[in-house]
């Protein structure tokens, strides 16, 4: 059994990271502030984890959650496009110096491992599709920016103290857990929530922007992949892509909704077109993708009608 820390423990991805470690039979320590985390996940995951009330930008806090563990998974970040725009230093100060400081503890803690979860943000809107881990960060958002810095700092641990520090770039994350009424709430749980109660689905732009969405047990196992068998900068995608319109139709469907689609104007930051090229993480860590996004959405959406049942 290994001690495995998660930083944004509380979080959605978080909390599926820290299922699948306790499966596996690991020591699993959740450390989170709160700030967007959510206590109902610290509360349903006690069976299996401890909980860690901390800040990553507080030093002392880190090195004392890190002591004995072998696999640090650092996924606390601010991480909306839109809200980075007009606060540029708070995103610098958690995403940038925050990743800086979690691993400054893990070299201090002797831990082994660590992933940082980064995102496809860093490529922008350079529109050669798909995007490949050589191609030139052109970041268009100040949140896309500081996921890159955190990138280049693991690359430096990487390189001048031997720690096993892997960067894993998201596309689209979704699935059962995400909470579509938190300011950094993604589209599909907005979608999915708002078709579930016959709401109008608003849609920013003309909805002709595509995304390469990624079910979020595919970045559970590309996370335990990267910490156990090294590496150093991957893709996690579907290697598809869909429409913001067809996935809001697909929704409408799959739940029997009612509601309409609705087009606002266009968000400051958002690009126009993803989708990745996972080929390196399959090559190198036999990455593959265990849900298409017919099967994920299927699985999201019975997620977000039994919650509605249960309210009921």
């Amino acid at each position: 059994m290994k001690k495995i820390v998660i930083t944004g423990g509380a979080g959605f991805i978080g909390g599926h990271i820290a299922e699948e470690a306790s499966k596996r039979g690991h020591e699993v320590l959740l450390f989170d502030n709160l700030s967007t985390g959510s206590m109902k996940n610290v509360s349903r995951l006690k069976k299996c984890c401890s909980f860690f009330k901390g800040d990553i930008m507080n030093t002392g806090a880190l090195r004392k959650a890190f002591r004995g563990a072998d696999t640090v998974f650092h996924l606390a970040a601010r991480i909306s496009v839109a809200e980075s725009m007009n606060r540029e230093n708070e995103y610098v100060l958690t995403n940038s110096v925050g990743t800086l400081n979690v691993l400054a503890a893990c070299r201090a803690c002797g831990v082994k491992n660590t992933v940082l979860s980064s995102s496809a943000a860093i490529y922008g809107d350079n529109p050669v599709i798909p995007k490949t881990e050589k191609m030139l960060p052109e970041p268009k958002s100040p949140y896309a920016v500081t996921k890159l810095d955190g990138e280049y700092y693991f690359s430096m641990y990487k390189r001048e103290y031997g720690i096993n520090a892997v960067v894993l770039r998201y596309f689209n994350v979704y699935g059962p857990g995400q909470n579509p009424k938190s300011q950094y709430a993604a589209a599909i749980p907005i979608f999915i929530e708002n078709a579930v109660k016959g709401r109008d689905i608003i849609i920013y732009g003309d909805g002709e922007q595509t995304r390469d969405f990624v079910y979020v047990k595919d970045i559970v196992q590309a996370n335990f992949l990267a910490a156990e068998k090294g590496g150093d900068l991957y893709n996690v995608s579907n290697s598809s892509r869909i429409t913001i319109n067809e996935i809001a139709r697909n929704i409408i469907e799959l739940t029997g909704s009612s509601s309409r689609i609705v087009h606002e104007k266009e968000r400051p930051g958002d690009i126009k077109h993803s989708m990745g090229d996972n080929s390196k993480i399959r090559n190198e860590l036999g990455f593959s993708v265990s849900y298409n996004l017919h099967e994920g959405l299927k699985h999201t959406v019975a997620y977000f009608l039994e919650l509605k049942n249960n309210k009921l």
